[in-house]
This record gives structure tokens, C-alpha cells and sequence, in this order.
């Protein structure tokens, strides 16, 4: 389930995800529930000198009875590197680590969702950021997004935001194909003319980094609240995690989930 956007800008990435955690549980001969849990990072940040590159994640929401985030201080015990390196090898590096981590605890004959990382940081001399994406363990090879050019690069559950950017539903193509009986061909060149005509246009190489961050914000709150309003998986939720990072500056979270007591007083006392 969840949420996540990462934008490419002209002045820097901006990085979002959403906090919930849907698991399916099961007690012995009972039904099957759908259990919430509203404070998983999902939006992931590295200790120096790998502070220019943060990750989102969405899809299967955890690794045997652990989520990506909770591996994340074992990963960085196992990069060699103590200067940094590209997006890419870091990329590949996450990658690698998670898949030796999946074939430790997850069954073979999976049949679920895959975990899907998306990695956005700067690489040096670069004067944009970069952006790639990978599945575990369905697609670990990480693949560059708009490599090019500017835009956005989100997943998970698609139905609000999708009708909001694209102007349709995304299973819009199969209930043509079954509602119609169209060839994959024809659904395509469909699908490709309503992108056209529908599609909510929207400069991205124009935006500021500020507008950048209202649009990955808006694309996750207006989910929560159609969400909250309609019958329906209710996968996106808890307090959503904003981060952006600058060619000259290393990740840094605009809006961050903290940790509290009951009177809202935070950890160590801090106010």
C-alpha cells in the first residue's frame, strides 16, 4: 500500500511518503484483518557522507516481520565507502542488500507485491539531481527516471492522484480490454490519447523547489482524505515525511514526524 513521490526539480528533489504499515493478520481459524500502523519511516535518510541521496518506499510493507527502514543501520555498517559515491552505485548497493536480506527470510514461492525503493540524490559536479528506481525482489535492477528531463516519480496506491494527474483510473485500460474485448494494441494507443488530452499539465521545469513540495504534499493528503471518506483500502495515512535535498545541500526534512509522550512532550525532554 502507501504512498510515495519524489520530485526532480531545477532547484532539487523533493521527497515524500506517507507513515502507514497495512499488514494482513490471521489468528488460527479466524478471518483475515487488515491491521494499521501509523508511524512506519518510509521516507529513508543516510549518516555521512551518503547525505545526498534519501529513498522512499511503498508496495509490500515488510521484509519477513521487519520493515526497510528497521534494516537500514545494518546497511550502513556494510558500505565499505567512507567518501561518497554516485546515486547509481548507491543505488545498486541498496539493492544488493535487500535482496540478500529477502532471500534470508522470505519463501521462495512468494507470490505477494514487491518492495519498491525509489532513490533521489546528487551526485558531485552534477548540476541536477538523479532519480532511480527498484523492486524487490521482482525487478532489483535500479532504472533511471527522467533522466533527461524533470518530473515526478510516485507509486502505491494510484486511484485518487492518478484521476487527478492522468484524468483517469489506472485500471482504466483493463475494464476497456474486458468491457470492449480491445487487443492490448489498441488499449494502448488509448490510453496513450487520454494522457494527451487529460493529463493536468504541470511545468515541472518551471516549478520552484517550494511548489515542488506543495504538489508531493497535496498528491498524498488529498489520498488520505478521499481515503478517509470512501469504502476501500485505507493503505495511506499517519503523518506524511517531506525532505528535500539541494545541489549544495545535504537531505533535509521539512516535515518530520517526532516522537512524543501523551502531553505532546518529546523524547529527551525537548520541547
Amino acid at each position: 500500500m502507501s504512498l510515495a513521490v519524489v520530485i526532480k526539480g531545477t532547484e532539487g528533489l523533493v521527497l515524500a511518503a506517507d507513515s502507514r504499515v497495512t499488514l494482513q493478520a490471521q489468528k488460527s481459524g479466524g478471518p483475515v484483518l487488515s491491521v494499521n500502523f501509523d508511524n512506519a519511516a518510509k521516507l529513508l535518510s543516510f549518516s555521512k557522507p551518503h547525505d545526498f541521496i534519501g529513498v522512499v518506499t511503498y508496495g509490500a510493507a515488510v521484509i519477513g516481520r521487519r520493515t526497510p527502514h528497521s534494516y537500514i543501520p545494518e546497511f550502513e555498517l556494510s558500505l565499505k565507502s567512507k567518501t561518497r559515491i554516485s546515486v547509481l552505485t548507491f543505488a545498486k548497493k541498496l539493492s544488493d542488500f535487500f535482496m540478500e536480506r529477502w532471500a534470508d527470510v522470505m519463501p521462495t514461492n512468494y507470490k505477494g507485491p514487491n518492495i519498491v525503493f525509489i532513490i533521489g540524490g546528487y551526485d558531485i559536479g552534477s548540476p541536477y539531481g538523479s532519480v532511480y528506481l527498484f523492486e524487490v525482489p521482482g525487478n532489483p535492477k535500479p532504472s533511471p527516471r527522467n533522466p533527461n528531463d524533470f518530473g515526478m516519480t510516485w507509486g502505491g496506491q494510484l486511484e485518487i492522484v492518478s484521476r487527478i494527474i492522468h484524468g483517469f483510473d489506472p485500471n482504466l485500460g483493463k475494464i476497456m480490454m474486458d468491457t470492449l474485448k480491445l487487443s492490448q494494441q489498441e488499449v494502448d494507443k488509448m490510453m496513450k490519447a487520454l494522457r494527451m488530452n487529460l493529463e493536468f499539465p504541470i511545468p515541472y521545469d518551471i516549478l520552484p523547489l517550494q511548489d515542488c513540495v506543495d504538489l508531493a504534499t497535496f498528491m498524498i493528503r488529498s489520498t488520505i482524505i478521499a481515503q478517509g471518506l470512501a469504502i476501500g483500502v485505507r493503505g495511506v495515512g499517519g503523518p506524511i515525511d517531506v525532505a528535500i535535498i539541494r545541489r549544495v545541500e545535504k537531505l533535509k526534512f521539512i516535515q518530520e514526524k517526532i516522537v512524543h509522550g501523551e502531553s505532546g512532550q518529546l523524547a529527551g525532554g525537548e520541547k
